[in-house]
């Protein structure tokens, strides 16, 4: 008889690194939170990876999967580069399997978050699908005619940098009018505290909508910054639905009403697509890494709970 096989899965953010093991059925057994120690540096950063990995591998698992932001070199497990990280030319995958000796998986957040969608949420069976996760920033994971795109250079996705203004407000990374100016959640505090407005967070500012002016005006900008950016990328992919992710994701109504209504006002001439939050919460990225630990350890069958179908995007995993 086989012995069901168990994977870890763990998700590197900004703020905090998510991690979790997961058993034969996808049932997450243990899960552990830790701060993202960037500010101590780059190394900081690895060992807390490797940390978050080591510390929920037990007997029977079989492989481990990683999820970070930034320009991710899936082949090789390596960060190239992510800025609010400190990471350059970063061997994660490797350093984690030195420490696990297991086969170990690393892809981007998003594309990981994209690969759960389709298995596991509201991206089942459809076969051109955008996913936007919005956060602190703005990046989307596309799947057309079934299949997740990398691009060129291994970097499609940048939704956060479609140009949607003209001349409009700066963004970091050289252009001006980006979506993630005016749409990501960081953008949005900094856009309402502008305008003398106090907030953290940008459901603090969701919460106001219905009391305060410039809290309603900010959102609003957001939102049809937002749908400008869909319908780009609609007129170009043809998405068959639309699904809205991340931690500004859990406005529900108040961020998909306007949004939609932005989206099909750009598409006077065609139904715009449908346009949903994701079922799956802030944990898309940790459920998309387990699922590529599964293919990594040739698991599928065993996992059958976690992973509907085999990932063809996976890629090859790094081994100690």
């Amino acid at each position: 008889m086989t012995r069901p096989a168990h994977v870890v899965a763990v998700d590197l953010g900004g703020t905090t690194i998510k991690a979790a093991r997961y058993d034969a059925n996808g049932t997450a057994e243990e899960t552990l939170r830790l701060p993202t120690p960037s500010p101590r540096g780059p190394d900081a950063v690895v060992a807390a990876v490797v940390q978050a990995a080591t510390a929920l591998v037990r007997p029977g698992v079989r492989a481990v999967g990683l999820s970070a932001p930034g320009l991710i070199d899936t082949d090789a497990g390596i960060v190239r580069f992510a800025s609010n990280l400190g990471l350059r030319d970063t061997p994660l995958a490797a350093a984690v399997a030195a420490a696990v000796h297991l086969p170990v998986t690393l892809e981007h957040d998003v594309r990981a978050a994209c690969l759960a969608e389709r298995q596991l949420g509201l991206g089942a069976d459809v076969s051109d699908l955008l996913v936007v996760v919005l956060g602190t920033g703005l990046a989307a994971g596309i799947v057309s005619d079934g299949r997740l795109i990398y691009g060129a250079s291994g970097i499609a996705g940048e939704f956060g940098h479609i140009p949607v203004h003209a001349d409009g407000e700066p963004c970091p990374c050289g252009q001006r009018g980006c979506v993630e100016a005016y749409a990501a959640a960081g953008a949005l505090v900094r856009r309402y505290r502008r305008t003398g407005g106090s907030a953290d967070t940008a459901a603090d500012i969701t919460a106001r909508l219905g009391t305060d002016p410039d809290a309603a005006r900010v959102w609003a900008e957001a939102t049809d910054a937002l749908g400008r950016a869909l319908v780009i990328s609609t007129v170009l992919l043809d998405h068959q639905r639309i699904v809205l992710a991340g931690g500004m994701a859990a406005a529900g109504d108040l961020l998909t009403t306007p949004v939609r209504r932005s989206l099909q006002r750009g598409l006077a001439w065609r139904t715009a697509p449908t346009v949903e939050i994701s079922p799956l919460g802030a944990d898309a990225g940790l459920l998309g890494a387990a699922l590529l630990a599964v293919t990594a350890a040739d698991t599928t069958s065993a996992l059958g709970g976690l992973c509907r179908d085999a990932p063809a995007e996976a890629r090859t995993p790094r081994t100690a």
